[in-house]
């Protein structure tokens, strides 16, 4: 909150400063000390263009006294290193990379990413890294075929790596308009528009117009005006289609730039002329028919790769082939040497049909061949089949019969067993008997013998014999008692029994 008095103060209420990502704010002061003498990038406290750029989010700036330009971050895509230009300070000296507050190339790269760079402090060229290809077409010229962008995840980033290779096509299609000796050719069907500034793509989108995004198709190809035409050991004009695959390392890639430009420069002031140069020289030593035979064409192929590889490989580019894709002859030579290898080609076609005939004589005897030992194979096979189940047959019943002897032996000893035990059962018994009955007649011999009185023995038995239900009366009579009607007597009525039964009388 702020009190200020409204009698002494103005205010005007604006909107923060916003940098939106993949963005960057390039800040200029308007107020503050103003710069020496050849400088354009200001320090703190100095009128001018500020050195550090504002990255995505929101800022308290008053535009009254700075005002802020809002440009696309430096995107590098997979495939491309950028090479920095520093754009202040003094000049390095000549041939050497710019140090620090040094202007001139840098020999330290930006691999791929996104940055934040003051484009007014450092200019970012994108090279391509990896193989790229110049291709010669007679007299049509040449054309340098470059990679294609690699698509990205994110639509952000992709329209961000679109635009920074954009404008590096857009410096190219310059050098191409710039360089007499190219003569301004470019294969793309229509330069592409440059990028409109933010504040106009803004003012496009709020009246709804699209934003047209540029065709990625016109970052694959420029084309050039030289081709390649020498004449042959014969003095015949020779023209050559041919491809030559070269990398830029990355290790390297600042130096070339530094020494010969951009990549349409190097091409035109280093490859084109060496690749010249070399066809001549190699190809003044081949006659016209050389170019036509397959023996001397892919001769002249290798020495023309081995020599361009080894020239240019000091100048820090990598050459992997020198394909000749197209030969141009002088039809007078070109239609006698065409007739020769049609006839001896003609000739090598019939020794070859008759080579096959041959072969498909011999391929039918083969078969013939082939067909009698399958037959042969199959009535074997059968034999082989009929011996093994008999054989199988065989060992059946061989096994089943041995199984019946085995079962027979086994039923002998198990009878054998049986009337051993029968017979052990019996011997047991007869012994068990034999022991118990003569302990018991033992038993016998020693109670008699205890006796030593037969009679007394035998009413001893006698006793032991008598029933347990045998009642036994003893009778005594009184004094001139009568022993009659001894069954009807009782043993409570009579004698002793009967005192004891009757009461007993009181003493007197």
């Amino acid at each position: 909150r702020h009190f200020r008095n409204p009698f002494l103060y103005e205010r005007q209420i604006l909107p923060l400063t916003t940098i939106p990502p993949g963005k960057i704010g390039i800040v200029t002061s308007k107020v503050g000390a103003e710069l020496p003498s050849g400088e354009f990038l200001a320090a703190s406290g100095q009128k001018g263009i500020w050195r550090q750029v504002l990255g995505p989010g929101k800022y308290r700036i008053n535009p009254q006294g700075y005002q802020v330009d809002v440009l696309d971050a430096i995107s590098i895509p997979v495939g491309y290193v950028g090479v920095i230009t520093s754009l202040s300070g003094e000049q390095a000296p000549a041939g050497a990379f710019a140090q620090r507050n040094q202007k001139g190339v840098c020999q330290d790269i930006l691999q791929p990413g996104l940055y934040y760079v003051n484009s007014k402090e450092f200019n970012v060229d994108v090279l391509e890294i990896g193989v790229n290809q110049v291709s010669l077409l007679g007299v049509k010229g040449s054309e340098v075929i470059t990679k294609r962008q690699i698509v990205t995840q994110t639509k952000a980033a992709e329209e961000l790596q679109r635009n920074v290779l954009m404008e590096q096509r857009e410096k190219r299609e310059d050098y191409l308009e710039q360089s007499q000796s190219l003569g301004a050719a470019a294969k793309s069907v229509a330069r592409a528009p440059r990028k409109p500034p933010a504040d106009a793509a803004s003012k496009l989108k709020k009246t709804g117009e699209e934003v047209k995004v540029r065709d990625e198709k016109t970052l694959q190809t420029f084309a050039l005006s030289q081709f390649v035409e020498f004449p042959s050991k014969d003095g015949f004009t020779i023209s050559l289609d041919m491809t030559v695959e070269f990398e830029l390392l990355p290790e390297s890639v600042a130096m070339v730039f530094r020494t010969y430009g951009d990549l349409p420069a190097v091409v035109d002031k280093i490859i084109l002329p060496q690749i010249l140069s070399v066809s001549r020289l190699k190809g003044s030593a081949y006659g016209a028919k050389d170019f036509i035979v397959g023996e001397g064409r892919e001769k002249f192929q290798n020495d023309l790769t081995e020599t361009l590889a080894n020239t240019l490989k000091v100048k820090d580019i990598i050459v992997h082939n020198a394909l000749i894709r197209h030969v141009g002859v002088p039809m007078q030579i070109l239609d006698p040497i065409q007739q020769a290898s049609i006839a001896v080609e003609q000739d090598l076609t019939n020794k070859e049909m008759q080579n096959t005939a041959k072969k498909q004589a011999e391929l039918n005897t083969e078969t013939g061949l082939i067909e009698q030992k399958r037959e042969q194979v199959v009535q074997e096979t059968e034999k082989l089949k009929a011996e093994i189940k008999a054989d199988q047959e065989k060992q059946v019943a061989e096994t089943r019969a041995l199984a019946g002897k085995s079962v027979a032996e086994i039923e002998k000893d198990s009878a054998i067993v049986r009337a051993d035990k029968v017979r052990k059962l019996g011997e047991a018994d007869a012994k068990v008997i034999q022991l118990v009955e003569g302990e018991k007649a033992n038993g016998q011999l020693m109670k008699t013998q205890a006796f030593s009185d037969p009679l007394a023995f035998s009413l001893w038995e006698m006793a032991g014999r008598l029933t347990d239900d045998l009642k036994i009366t003893i009778l005594h009579a009184g004094p001139g008692t009568l022993w009659t009607d001894l069954e009807k007597a009782k043993l409570g009525e009579l004698g002793g029994a009967k005192i004891l039964t009757e009461p007993a009388k009181p003493v007197k």
